[in-house]
């Protein structure tokens, strides 16, 4: 059947949408699914790479593991060893080499000028370490000493060219000279002999002062009468 509408054109119900307005809207739609498309392509393709690299990081970081380890272990077994090398180091520092000190002893005697300063030799030499507080004592060396000389001023030049050398300077310097004379055989020269006592007292470490011995004035001359004096009482 035929409808004839007989409203003027503004009154007419429109019945069908406007072509623009479908497309637009057909447009915003397209766009909007566009758009959503692309974001979850986006999001789930790169969480998926993420996940992929991760994947790929984590082997690595497994495989890498027991090198890591293995490295470890050598840095606390090198502080191991650094700690004992420091604890030896402080060891051997504070130890006295007594192959060096006895050869600078021998060096004190055999520099007697052939006898022109003194001419000596030493029996029953003995070495005591330990420590004595009270005393500030590390310990003692003791030798019994003699003298080839009648002239007791060459046991004073020993004593004093001990106490230059670098031997003393672990020891505290030696007390005066003193000994005995001692009648070896009249066909001898010299016929009388000194023995005099050789006690040094070791330093303790904290007390030693590293440096080298300087130079002494030489000391007057002595008569050696006088300086046997307090041992003519022991003369033979």
């Amino acid at each position: 059947m035929i409808r004839i509408n007989l409203l003027p054109e503004e009154y007419r119900r429109k019945s069908r949408t406007p072509f623009k307005l479908m497309l637009t809207v057909a447009g915003v739609v397209g766009v909007n699914a566009g758009l959503f498309a692309w974001w979850g392509f986006l999001a789930f393709g790169i969480q998926a790479e993420i996940e992929s690299e991760r994947a790929v990081l984590q082997t690595e970081a497994d495989g890498l593991t027991p090198q890591v380890n293995f490295h470890r272990g050598l840095e606390s077994e090198r502080l191991r060893f650094a700690t004992r090398e420091s604890a030896l180091a402080a060891i051997t520092k504070s130890r006295i080499g007594w192959t060096r000190k006895v050869d600078e002893l021998v060096d004190v005697i055999n520099d007697g000028g052939e006898g022109r300063r003194h001419f000596v030799w030493l029996d029953d030499l003995s070495i005591s370490q330990r420590i004595d507080q009270r005393t500030k004592s590390a310990g003692t060396v003791k030798a019994a000493g003699h003298s080839g000389s009648s002239d007791f001023g060459q046991v004073a030049n020993f004593l004093e060219d001990l106490e230059r050398s670098p031997f003393i300077q672990d020891f505290d310097a030696p007390a005066p000279p003193e000994g005995t004379q001692t009648l070896v055989d009249k066909e001898l020269v010299p016929a009388v002999v000194w023995a005099f006592p050789v006690s040094l007292q070791l330093k303790l470490k904290e007390d030693q002062i590293v440096k080298k011995a300087a130079p002494k004035p030489a000391a007057p001359a002595t008569d050696p009468a006088k300086a046997a004096t307090p041992a003519e009482g022991a003369k033979q």
